[in-house]
Parts: C-alpha cells; structure tokens; sequence
C-alpha cells in the first residue's frame, strides 16, 4: 500500500535508495546533493539498508569506488552536483566505458567560476556526450519515480550504462511537497535482483577491466557504446510501461500539455515547466493556442518522437538553463539539440532559444508569459526576431 510524505526532492531519491538498498554507495558531500546521501547516511546507521556505504575523500574517489564496486558484480548508487561532478570528469567517463548501470541523482547546480550553489542546468550539459542515460525531473514525485526505473534500465542486458536522475537544486531538492511513496515489498519487487554477467570477482571466468586499448580494438568498444544506447530508448519504454501499470504513472520519453491543438509551445525541463503549465493555462483562458513539451529523456535523446509531437506547430520557444559557449549564437544545448532534430527529419519552423535562469535566478511567470507572446508573434510573422534571448538579465 503507498503512502504519501510531505518530503523534499532529495529526502525523496534517499527514499527510494533506501528502498532499493544497493550493495555499495559511494559519495562525498557537496551541495545542494548533501543531504541525499546524508538521509541515506541515517538509513545505513538505523540499519534499514545493507549497504556498504563509503565515506570518500573527494567526488572524484567517490566514482571510482563506484566503477571498482560495479565491475566486481555489486548494485551501485551516488549523488552528486556541480563541481563535485566536474571533479569526477574523467571517472563519469570511465564508468560509461567500462558499462557499469551506477545510478546517480544529480542535484543540478550552477558550476563555478564565479561560486554559485543554485540551480542551472551547466553540471548535466557537460556531461551529455560522456554515454550517460540522463533524465529529468519537474518534481521530487518525479525524481523518486526516475530512481527507481533508473536502475532497471542501466542494468538492462541490452544496455549496461550508468544513469544520471536529475532535478533542480534547491528549489524541488530541498522544496517540500507531497510525494507517494511506494510499499518498500513492491519496488523490491520492481527492481528485481541484480544478477551481473561479468563480475570481477567472478573467479572461474577471468577477465579484465580498464585495459590499454588501442587503435585495435577501440573502435570497436566504442561502436558497441553507440548500440548500447541505440538500445537504450527502447528499454526506457519497456520499464516506463510495465512502472505505469504497477504504480498508475504516466511516464513516457517527454510530456506534452495541451500540446494536441496549440500553435506555438515552449520546451523546457526540470522544475520550471510546473511554472510553465500555469502559464499555459492563463493564456488559454485568453483564448490563446499554446502548449508545453517536457522533455524527461536527454540522452539518449528522442530526435523522432519529439519531432512527430511538435511537426503541427507554427513556432517553438526552447527555454534553456544552460549555455554552450561558442555554440551558435551562444545558444543553449536544448535549443541545438532540437534545431538539429527538426533539420534532420525534414522539418521547417522558427525556433527561439530562451536562455534563463542562470546560477538560480528565478524564472517569472510573466517572463514565460513573454515568451509565449513572442512566439505568437513568431507563428504569425514567420521570422524569429533574435534567435537567442537572454531572459531577465542586466543589460
């Protein structure tokens, strides 16, 4: 029988840790994650959980516990933000090469310099070509969910890659809001037992891990990196499916909101598309035609379907909370995923990027609200009046 708890974003994902009790969690404190894994912390020292928890000297010997933990044949999980996964760089790399499914919440924060510890979304964009399955999440009932799945996706045979759960730092990390919490017996029965092919410890079939690999073979380890998550969204949808049927979700690759019939609709992720319904909703009562897509898988990242759900629209606003500088335009890497998707597959619309948000300044629904009005004026102009707008910044 579920329960609801008024919890925040990370006491959530600690929740479901808790109820998925992994063999080995490896982390170091960094905000806004601390508390994650200090609530896990508390989980290990009650004696809730089995797991052999390890206090690291760095993000960085946090991941590499966790590759060491994971090729030996155990269920790993992490937390992490910002520049504690910057310090990992070379290990999140490695971890993915090496195909160990480590899940990791990522408490997205805003990287350094100068210090900010609020929210952006620079900490996953920098890791979106290393051959991590990301997701995002709009709320901590989200980020739970994503949890859960994560682990029977990256340990899928199919696949075999680590899984990074996101959600926005501090403001659903430490929110607080209502969240169902599963029986524990039920999402022990979701994720099942991990039973590894190639252990390490696996003494009757030897084997290495992390060799010197040339230009003999690693090629050829990369090409099945690409299959890997060829394979992945698939399986998301597999695991997505049999999720919704077990505990009456809803999850798919993205959300839409009253996209079916709008002319215009903004692309956003993580909490703001809360705030980005409510607008919605305003404009429709206007009488206005908008709609919202929410994108919960970036990589891989669904080229296709997001192009099939958007096809009918007269113009699309993508809000990024990141910047690829030096990009085009010093656009946002949605933005550019998403003008690539619709070139690819023969589709041709105005698209506007909305840079926001940056080192957690707040996003207002007047703001969004602007947004969709210039795209309004976009879908009956066609012509994008600047490709790349910085929202509430001082000129």
């Amino acid at each position: 029988m579920s329960r609801f708890q008024a919890l925040t974003g990370n006491d959530a994902v600690a929740t479901a840790m808790r109820q998925i009790n992994p063999d080995v969690m490896a982390a170091y404190p960094i905000t806004p994650q601390t508390s994650t894994v200090q609530k896990f912390a508390d989980f290990v020292s009650d004696g809730l959980v089995d797991t052999e928890f390890v206090c690291v000297e760095s993000e960085h010997s946090a991941m590499s516990a966790c590759v060491g933990a994971s090729v030996s044949g155990a269920r790993v999980m992490t937390a992490t933000s910002a520049n504690g996964l910057a310090l990992m760089w070379e290990i999140v790399y490695i971890a993915a090469s090496t195909r160990c499914p480590i899940v990791m919440s990522l408490v997205n924060r805003a990287l350094s310099a100068p210090i900010n510890i609020h929210c952006d979304h620079s900490d996953v964009m920098g890791i979106r070509d290393s051959g991590w399955i990301i997701f995002f999440s709009e709320n901590g009932q989200e980020a739970y969910d994503n949890i859960i799945q994560a682990i029977r996706i990256g340990e899928h045979p199919d696949v075999l890659l680590p899984v990074a759960v996101c959600q926005d730092g501090f403001i659903t990390g430490h929110g607080m809001e209502r969240v169902e919490i599963y029986d524990d017996a039920d999402v022990k029965d979701f994720v099942g037992k991990y039973r590894p092919q190639w252990s390490l410890l696996d003494l009757e079939h030897p084997k290495t891990y992390g060799p010197l690999d040339f230009y003999d073979y690693y090629y050829e380890h990369k090409r099945q990196q690409i299959e890997a998550m060829e394979n992945a969204q698939d399986v998301i949808l597999e695991v997505a499916a049999e999720f919704n049927h077990k505990f009456k979700r809803n999850y798919a690759l993205f959300e839409s909101y009253r996209l079916e019939d709008a002319e215009v609709a903004v692309i956003i992720v993580n909490s703001a598309a809360g705030t980005t319904k409510a607008v919605v909703d305003k404009l429709r009562d206007e009488g206005l035609k908008v709609g919202l897509l929410k994108p919960r898988l970036f990589r891989p990242f669904p080229a296709k379907e997001l192009v099939d759900a958007l096809s009918h629209l007269k113009a699309i606003a993508v809000m990024d909370r990141s910047v690829s500088f030096g990009a085009m335009n010093n656009a946002g890497p949605l933005f550019l995923e998403l003008v690539a998707a619709l070139a690819t597959h023969g589709v041709q619309m105005p698209v506007a990027d909305y840079v926001y948000g940056l080192g957690g300044r707040d996003i207002l629904p007047r703001e969004i609200e602007q947004v969709y009005r210039q795209a309004l004026k976009t879908a009956e102009t066609g012509q994008v009046e600047r490709m790349v707008t910085y929202l509430s910044v001082r000129e």
